[in-house]
């Protein structure tokens, strides 16, 4: 337990000493790939999310998505790519494949489907190289160029006020 604690505290310095590097990209065309980015510790309706998505004419194999459990079970078999606490070592680099290339796509657009902050999700969320990120307003709002203002069980809510703004921009 105090291993865990300890290393949340070496992973969030990681992240605060990287925050400041981040390149504000400009959103001029229309959403081809979606990185989605979600915490299941709380969440169990990521399929009914990436459908919301399909409503909205994004394809679903354009759709690449990580989930994050608090708990990871190596026993069990996950829907998608997973990971936990142990995918990520002290100095906040990635251990698993599937991580490091999520975080090296240049997805048009990021959602960070977490509302709890989270240094591991945190940390993916800043590594990506996603062009654009979305998240939610509470959280750490250097991390991603807009925020809603929804609650993460109001998911239907959060992908249409999404696609009205980006509507909007275009």
């Amino acid at each position: 337990m105090f291993l865990n604690y300890t290393k949340e505290f070496f992973v969030k310095k990681s992240l605060k000493n990287n925050l400041n590097n981040k390149k504000n990209e400009v959103f001029s065309k229309d959403v081809q790939t979606i990185g989605l980015l979600i915490d299941e510790s709380d969440f169990g309706y990521s399929e009914e999310l990436i459908t919301e998505f399909t409503l909205y004419g994004i394809s679903p194999e354009n759709i690449k998505t990580v989930s994050y459990v608090g708990k990871f079970d190596k026993k069990k078999t996950y829907e998608r790519p997973t990971f936990g606490n142990t995918h990520i070592d002290w100095k906040g680099d990635i251990k698993e494949v599937f991580l490091n290339e999520f975080t090296d796509s240049e997805f048009d657009l990021l959602i960070s489907f977490y509302d709890v902050e989270k240094p591991f999700l945190m940390l993916l969320t800043q590594k990506s190289k996603a062009k654009f990120k979305v998240g939610f307003a509470t959280v750490d709002c250097s991390l991603n160029r807009w925020m809603i203002n929804t609650e993460k069980k109001n998911y239907k809510l959060f992908v249409s006020e999404l696609f009205k703004y980006l509507k909007n921009i275009k």
